[in-house]
């Protein structure tokens, strides 16, 4: 019967600990031998999960523990995979909300509990990282209740019970100074707080589908949770959408989780989640139905992208040397493929048959994208990101707006505020933590955030941190500051050589090392000047019989900026595109000849002078 099951999900902002309390409940309910070795973050499955330690994508698991089934899906913390943490809300019945019992509710937390609250889930609040010096767990779960009302929350959901742990150390207990050696505690919380679920098992089938999986040998796995019925094995279903025509196909696979694993079954009830397979082409938001009783259930509303960019075919005289996949029909092929289990990503075609517009929500949400298809052999150019404007019934431009928090030590504040305020920031709180330590927080226009982490860091020597949430879409604000500082172009191609880096340091800061191979209209560097100069990196000392004494010392270069992904999609401009292959990251102007460019210069300022004279 599904009173013995309880699903809930662990929600809360960026490192606070999730996926780390999902490996203490895996261990302490039996899941692994008492000899096994396990690695940390055991559901941090994707390499580029393990390599950066966040979460992207949602994952579900199952313990049993006193006769309970609970399900547990983990979800990821960062503001860019909003969209993970929305659409697997309709499984469950409940929520684990983690807060940092020193760093207290962050802009995620509010906007993952604000969610949970509009779907009625039940809350359960652990307050997580007792053990951390500074931790301060009675002004947190203050701070909690506050944003509970804020939010709207009802009476019964502010009634929420309190658990305080280190996820870490494996302790939990309801005295954060009078801890527990285990995890009861809170899966005592998780039984007696969050109900069982609803669904009778008599009824017609009805599963909603809220994640969907790849397997290679039965293909798409569509993962759900019961809402009606039973579902069996080999028995044929109706699958639909609202407004939609059914279709039937076969349940050929039935799987239940326990622990990391997918355990195939005959039958499952409702209440349960399941995952099935044998359906082509199942995707996010339909509902497997019995056949006779077709009834498609809503499925919950995704936000729409804020930032979109250009995913071009690459063009470079290095095109096809690296990648496997370079064409146009590749590209398209993965990046509509990437939609049908990416739901917050959009991806339209454009007036050319080699561009594809993608859009998401946020810089880092679109990076792990190109990250990953290039790591899949795929070579191909973007253009630097753009936010996506609307406008009102007013026909008045709207542009959105991110709810920006900074932890910073005392002595750089001033520097902060005024690199934002140059950046269209407007302070809304400060919080000073007694501890040389201050926290702001701006509402500012998400083309303000773009290319300001790297500045963060800079400006407070490492020890800034920043995150922020997408607010809502507000009044444009006015034109933002770019990049000051043009870019050093190499004037031809060839191999860059120490005697050619060494005469073009001293006009900027170089992104090449010696040897690297170099085309025509590659950045080589970015310029100390605001404009584009071109450079030759490639030439050579020509060699003579005369010799004089130190002239053939050696040369001392500068060590070259070497740009992360993220860093070379806020470093470009406008006319500028990153190219991605499976080995190599490199910047490059669109018009790669310097006749190219001064022509389509020149172009631009006679059109803005004809538009001039017209009004």
């Amino acid at each position: 019967m599904n009173d013995k099951i309880r699903n809930i999900a662990i929600i809360a902002h960026v490192d606070h600990g999730k996926t780390t309390l999902v490996d203490q409940l895996l261990r302490q309910s039996g899941v692994f031998r008492s000899n096994e070795a396990v690695q940390d973050r055991v559901m941090d499955s994707n390499d580029l999960e393990r390599e950066r330690g966040i979460t992207i994508l949602s994952k579900n698991t199952a313990v049993n523990y006193k006769g309970y089934r609970i399900n547990i899906v983990d979800t990821p913390g960062h503001a860019d995979f909003g969209g993970e943490v929305e659409r697997i809300l309709k499984m469950v019945d409940g929520v684990l909300l983690l807060v940092d019992a020193f760093e207290g509710c962050m802009p995620q937390t509010r906007f993952v509990l604000r969610k949970a609250l509009e779907l009625g889930k039940v809350p359960v609040v652990v307050i997580n990282k007792i053990d951390r010096p500074g931790a301060r767990p009675y002004e947190v779960v203050d701070e909690t209740l506050d944003l509970f009302l804020e939010l709207g929350a009802s009476d019964e959901q502010c009634d929420f019970p309190i658990v305080y742990a280190s996820a870490k150390q494996g302790v939990s207990g309801f005295d954060p100074y009078k801890l527990e050696s285990t995890m009861q505690p809170l899966f005592d919380t998780i039984i007696n707080s969050v109900p069982a679920p609803g669904g009778e098992e008599e009824g017609p089938l009805q599963l909603l589908i809220s994640t969907v999986d790849y397997d290679d040998y039965v293909g798409r796995i569509g993962v759900g949770r019961i809402e009606r019925g039973i579902a069996v094995r080999n028995r044929t279903v109706a699958v639909c959408t609202e407004g939609g025509e059914p279709r039937e196909a076969k349940l050929s696979r039935l799987y239940r989780f326990e622990g990391l694993k997918r355990v195939e079954v005959d039958s499952v009830g409702a209440g349960d989640i399941v995952a099935v397979a044998g359906i082509p082409g199942i995707s996010i938001g339909e509902t497997v139905c019995d056949p006779l009783n077709i009834e498609p259930l809503p499925f919950v509303h995704i936000d729409e992208p804020t930032v979109s960019m250009d995913f071009i075919v690459n063009t470079s005289p290095f095109a096809g040397r690296e990648g496997k996949y370079v064409t146009s029909r590749n590209l398209r092929d993965r990046l509509f493929k990437e939609v049908e289990t990416n739901v917050s990503m959009r991806v339209e075609e454009t007036g050319s048959t080699d561009a594809f517009k993608v859009s998401g929500r946020g810089e880092l949400h679109l990076s792990i994208l190109i990250e990953t298809m290039r790591r899949q052999d795929y070579e191909f150019a973007v253009s630097r990101p753009r936010v996506i404007m609307k406008r009102d019934e007013h026909g008045h431009l709207l542009e959105p707006i991110e709810e920006l928090t900074v932890d910073v030590p005392s002595e750089y504040m001033g520097t902060v505020m005024e690199k934002l305020g140059t950046r269209r920031a407007v302070m809304n709180n400060m919080i000073n933590d007694n501890e040389g330590s201050v926290r702001l927080v701006f509402d500012i226009p998400a083309r303000g955030l773009m290319g300001y982490r790297s500045e963060l860091l800079t400006d407070t020597r490492g020890n800034g941190v920043m995150s922020h949430i997408f607010k809502g879409y507000e009044p444009y604000t006015g034109e933002i500051a770019e990049r000051t500082r043009g870019s050093l172009i190499a004037s031809e191609s060839g191999e860059a050589n120490s005697y050619g880096i060494f005469n073009t340091q001293e006009r900027g800061r170089m992104f090449c090392h010696p040897g690297d191979p170099i085309y025509e209209g590659q950045i080589v560097g970015e310029c100390s000047r605001n404009e584009d100069i071109t450079v030759n990196v490639c030439k050579k000392k020509h060699v003579t019989n005369m010799r004089a004494s130190g002239s053939d010392e050696s040369l001392r270069l500068t060590p070259p900026l070497e740009f992360s992904l993220e860093q070379c999609l806020e470093f470009i401009r406008d006319d500028e595109l990153v190219e991605v292959t499976p080995k190599s990251i490199r910047m490059r102007k669109r018009l790669l000849t310097k006749d190219q460019r001064i022509k389509d210069f020149n172009r631009r300022q006679s059109q803005s002078a004809e538009e001039r004279e017209e009004l």
